[in-house]
């Protein structure tokens, strides 16, 4: 199942907000997707993902990863080794969260190694409300998983290292 991947040329129009500036905090999203549309899509089953860098004010989207997971015709169901979780996680190297509809105990682990952070939501959303939330969650005060993702040290001036 090897993956494909799919990047626009015209970088102009690329940019859904502006260009991405250089010391913004910054993630690399990947969504699961079957239209490129919206997040629709458990994990395992996805075809697709759309991976976009963003910032608290930005998004640019990279390029869209497709698997082709077409059977052979023979009828024959696939062998027990084959592993489908893999190369998935492979070709998402690089990205810092992951948004699912849901994603096995396994697959969520590979995942998890990979220095991904797996993203579960309840119903299928749009890929530009999926960014808002993801910008909404960078300003401010971001919860600690998500300041891991971004690589920000919180600030703990208020600790006294004299004592």
């Amino acid at each position: 199942m090897p993956a494909v991947h799919l990047q626009l040329i015209d970088t102009a129009q690329n940019d859904t907000q502006g260009e991405l500036p250089q010391d913004a905090p910054r993630l690399r999203i990947a969504i699961a997707t079957r239209d490129m549309k919206s997040l629709n899509a458990h994990f395992g089953s996805a075809q697709r993902f759309a991976i976009w860098d963003v910032t608290p004010q930005n998004a640019r989207f990279v390029e869209a990863v497709a698997f082709d997971d077409v059977s052979d015709e023979s009828g024959a169901h696939q062998t027990e080794g084959d592993d489908r979780i893999g190369p998935k996680v492979e070709a998402l190297a690089g990205c810092n969260l992951l948004f699912v509809l849901a994603i096995g105990g396994p697959a969520a682990a590979k995942v998890v190694r990979a220095h991904i952070h797996p993203v579960k939501l309840l119903n299928p959303e749009s890929i530009p409300s999926v960014i808002e939330r993801v910008q909404t969650m960078m300003v401010g005060n971001p919860p600690p998983w998500l300041r891991k993702a971004m690589g920000v040290k919180r600030s703990m001036d208020f600790l006294d290292e004299d004592d």
